[in-house]
């Protein structure tokens, strides 16, 4: 399979999303309303069906989520080396950070699944499992440095839930029965296409006045320095080949739209975040193409 082929329905459906917005008049709840049934219904249901189902060899795996979460590490890292380099005025640093390290979970599913099927949907599942506690608290701790509700917020966190007890129902030895399944595989489906769709919708190319030094350096170290550390990383652990695929396709994914959500709801400076996310799925359109054919 190409990787125009891999990658063009998928950005495809992103454009349809921006499309639609524009040129119907469904309103702001309508948009919302398809956010929250992907987030809290469909996407999960994903999530579960992909982990419970396919064979883990975490003797194997193990070394894949090493390298997806050290990369994820770095990225935190040089994220906050951004604020000595830049000294950005209030609220920026805080809010964009989280941008330098946090992922599409939409565009991750759909990309595995082209990648490998099955197969590659439960292993990205398993790396955004452990990915979404870990960037949830970095970026909370950039936008306060501390936080009480921090914990019940993972804990009620619907994609780690779903992920933990996909894992746990596969550990388990346990088996979905055929109707069950066949109707979270069809959730599934449906939750990539409507969340790509979303994330089309969500693009907004206005809110940076200022703070385009720190802006670049966000989408440079998430696009380019990510995926490049998870390369060498899985080189060095000698991942199977489509492991490695899937580690350097996770850490090369464009921000995530939470990151707004977020940002807005801790007092951030969501115009500089809604920039930043749109502005990093735009730029992937190129980027992920080139570590997905250097990976090939």
């Amino acid at each position: 399979m190409s990787i125009t082929t891999i990658l063009l329905p998928d950005f495809l459906l992103i454009l349809v999303g921006f499309v639609l917005l524009r040129i119907t008049e469904w309103g702001d709840s309508f948009w919302t309303g398809l956010e929250k049934i992907v987030y809290y219904v469909l996407f999960p249901a994903l999530l579960f069906y992909a982990t419970s189902h396919t064979p883990l060899d975490f003797a194997i795996t193990g070394r894949l989520v090493q390298a997806a979460l050290g990369a994820m590490l770095c990225g935190i890292a040089l994220g906050w080396l951004a604020k000595p380099l830049f000294r950005p005025g209030p609220m920026i640093f805080e809010s964009g950070v989280q941008t330098a390290f946090r992922f599409n979970s939409y565009i991750a599913l759909a990309v595995a699944s082209r990648l490998a099927g099955d197969q590659g949907t439960s292993l990205m599942a398993l790396i955004i499992g452990f990915a979404v506690p870990l960037a949830n608290m970095a970026a909370v701790h950039a936008l306060v440095h501390k936080s009480g509700g921090l914990g019940r917020e993972l804990a009620r966190n619907p994609l780690l839930l779903a992920t933990a007890g996909g894992v746990l129902f596969n550990m388990a030895g346990l088996q979905l029965p055929e109707v069950l399944g066949a109707t979270l595989s069809r959730m599934g489906n449906a939750s990539i296409a409507l969340g790509l769709i979303a994330v089309g919708a969500g693009l907004r190319l206005t809110g940076l006045h200022a703070s385009k030094g720190i802006a670049a350096y966000f989408i440079g170290v998430k696009l380019l320095l990510l995926p490049a550390i998870a390369y060498g990383l899985a080189r060095w652990l000698e991942l199977p080949p489509l492991q490695l695929q899937i580690a350097v396709m996770f850490c090369a994914l464009p921000t995530s739209a939470s990151s707004y959500v977020l940002a807005t709801r801790m007092g951030g400076n969501g115009a500089l975040v809604a920039f930043l996310i749109s502005a990093s799925t735009l730029v992937s359109t190129v980027t992920l193409p080139l570590w997905l054919a250097l990976v090939r």
